[in-house]
């Protein structure tokens, strides 16, 4: 579902600003991957947005619309940085991650997460495997993604205050599945 993706780009790069006349929501998009550029604008635009913007920044695009409901939609805006405010999903947003948490992993691992090949070596013999790992500041926003993890039964572990790791075959073939790689 287009908006539990957009929630979770939102909660990784995204920001809303509603000191302007009408409030925009902005997601800040890398250039390496323009397929998460085109993923971003049409979720936009399946969730509310009328007209999509990209504005090119430098190494990013700003991918941004406006809209007197955004502020309705993602009532998890205020002032200051997401990790140091209270990050809380409404009731009504609840029930929609509960139904589709595969896109709202999907969201936040293509904001603030990678799948990478992790290289381990053991008595001299190398071993690649796939891995995703999920980095974020705000406890209250890797709490959620624990929970959606949870919610599909995926195995996960913290291996730093921040940072998630998903590694197990079974797993990462479960995010595979949900999330795929960013383009």
């Amino acid at each position: 579902m287009a908006y539990a993706y957009l929630l979770g780009l939102y909660l990784g790069d995204g920001h809303l600003v509603t000191t302007t006349r009408v409030p925009v929501l902005r997601v800040s998009c890398s250039n390496s991957w323009p397929g998460l550029i085109e993923a971003c604008d049409a979720a936009m635009r399946r969730v509310m947005a009328g007209k999509v913007q990209r504005v090119q920044q430098q190494g990013c695009v700003s991918v941004q619309s406006y809209g007197k409901h955004w502020p309705c939609l993602l009532p998890q805006h205020g002032p200051g940085k997401k990790h140091e405010r209270p990050i809380v999903l409404a009731d009504w947003q609840r029930t929609i991650v509960e139904a589709h948490p595969g896109d709202f992993l999907r969201g936040l691992f293509h904001s603030d997460g990678c799948r990478f090949a992790n290289r381990v070596v053991v008595r001299g013999k190398e071993y690649v495997y796939p891995r995703y790992m999920f980095t974020n500041e705000s406890a209250d926003i890797m709490g959620l993604c624990q929970w959606a993890l949870d919610l599909l039964g995926v195995a996960w572990r913290m291996n730093r205050r921040n940072s998630l790791s998903v590694a197990r075959r079974d797993a990462v073939a479960a995010l595979d599945r949900h999330v795929g790689p960013k383009t």
